[in-house]
């Protein structure tokens, strides 16, 4: 499965940079609905859009990226934070595409052209944006050209001005995706996310055996994605330890916060998360969100609850009173197994890959189209689909079109009818028949006439 790229939109304070990330976040088209509990956080998106025809293509294209908003970066207060420059080159080293956005009613100031010349620097493809183009008094293009970028688009973020040129432009310059799976062996990607300070980096090297991370009780210590390569029963296996994920009024600028966007990296590269909590301070509201990301992005997810070596009072019915807990806390990825783990004393730790490879199996397992139509079918015998009076949702045919994670598309008409709930229903049936312990799976619906349904499906 090819990693998404990364398109990151840098400049200076109260230039319309988030006005611009929610209105291209706002103006796409999803494939699969947000259902409750799959929050995440504002600094990244997953965007979906569908460019029109041009003279390479007559079809419609349709490309993901992650889109990534700097809003908020400014000078350094104190010698703690980093300078723009610092957050602005973080953004840079990150992204595919860059894109730097300046207000159209200003002249270009001395630090509108240190960003721009640190983002051509990068190598990477560059798009100016003059925003707020709807101005009075707003400047000529050609007034921004000499910050050197050839690419310049006028945006208007409140008035929609500019935006599917934008689009086009981003997916123009996107790479192209590479499909790792024809290699002879690609190992088995295992991130470690959580909070700062609940064991990430003690697991780390626990699990790998030697000392890779630097562990101490400071929160926050590791600030970029470590990682080592071992080998497991004959099995390649890569940890990826993250910097931990603060709530956001606790997110410092410049390295702290861009820590947010490496650890979401992190899950987007591995295919196995480690949800990892601290036994002692569980916090049941940022955990969540985190199990959301990971859900939404569509890995194998293992909820791990660290440091049961000095959990209080620990003992049977502590493990037995915490379990049902966390689970109802989780109860919208009820198919993330949760373990009890110590790295002091080795509990545990080694099945946490059992796991992982367990999960990693159940992610590419391929179900025969004929069952899945007969699960359908039993699924709308007992318990049609509702609508509106004379008008209902009609499904005729399911088939699964790609794994890891497992993708299943129904066809149909009426689809926009269907209530969320009801999808829900459906993966469960599906999830009751086989195996999918640890890992999401996810359903696309599309309107397609009985007549004209296809015997095979392709995923977008």
């Amino acid at each position: 499965m090819a990693k998404l790229p990364y398109v990151a939109i840098v400049g200076q304070t109260n230039v319309g940079k988030s006005s611009l990330f929610n209105r291209l976040y706002g103006s796409q088209e999803a494939i699969v609905a947000r259902e409750p509990g799959t929050t995440r956080d504002n600094v990244v998106r997953k965007i979906t859009v569908t460019t029109g025809e041009s003279q390479e293509q007559t079809e419609p294209h349709t490309a993901s990226f992650w889109l990534v908003d700097t809003a908020g970066l400014k000078d350094a207060e104190d010698d703690f934070e980093a300078d723009i420059q610092e957050q602005i080159l973080e953004a840079t080293e990150l992204a595919d595409v860059i894109l730097v956005v300046v207000d159209s009613t200003m002249y270009p100031s001395d630090q509108d052209r240190r960003i721009a010349k640190t983002a051509l620097r990068s190598k990477k493809p560059v798009i100016l944006l003059t925003n707020k183009c709807d101005l009075k008094g707003s400047l000529m293009v050609d007034e921004f050209r000499r910050l050197g970028i050839k690419d310049i688009i006028r945006t208007s973020a409140e008035h929609n001005q500019g935006i599917k040129q934008l689009t086009e432009a981003i997916v123009g310059y996107l790479p192209a995706a590479v499909d790792t799976s024809m290699y002879e062996e690609q190992p088995l990607r295992i991130a470690l996310i959580g909070r700062p300070n609940v064991g990430k980096s003690h697991l780390f090297n626990t699990l790998a055996g030697k000392q890779q991370a630097i562990v101490a009780n400071i929160a926050g210590t590791t600030r970029d994605v470590n990682r080592v390569a071992i080998r497991y029963k004959g099995k390649a296996i890569e940890l990826l330890d993250t910097a931990g994920i603060r709530r956001n009024g606790k997110q410092e600028v410049g390295i702290e916060k861009f820590s947010v966007l490496r650890s979401l990296a992190a899950i987007d590269e591995a295919d196995i998360c480690l949800l990892l909590m601290d036994v002692n301070e569980l916090s049941t509201q940022l955990d969540q969100k985190l199990a959301g990301l990971i859900k939404e992005a569509g890995k194998g997810l293992i909820l791990v609850v660290t440091k049961w070596d000095i959990a209080e009072e620990k003992d049977a019915f502590t493990r037995d009173d915490l379990a049902p807990r966390i689970a109802h806390e989780f109860a919208f990825v009820p198919w993330a197994p949760l373990i009890f783990t110590s790295s002091v004393t080795g509990q545990n730790v080694t099945k946490l890959f059992e796991l992982a490879e367990d999960i990693v199996e159940r992610r590419a397992q391929l179900i025969k189209t004929r069952d899945l139509n007969d699960i359908l079918q039993d699924c709308l015998h007992k318990h049609p689909p509702a609508g509106l009076k004379n008008t209902h949702p009609k499904l005729r045919y399911m088939v699964q079109t790609d794994q890891n994670p497992p993708w299943f598309v129904i066809f149909g008409s009426n689809l926009k009818l269907l209530h969320w709930s009801y999808k829900r229903y459906l993966e469960h049936a599906v999830r009751d028949h086989f195996d999918y312990i640890g890992t999401p799976i996810m359903f696309s619906f599309r309107e397609k006439e009985k007549s004209s349904v296809p015997r095979t499906a392709k995923t977008d």
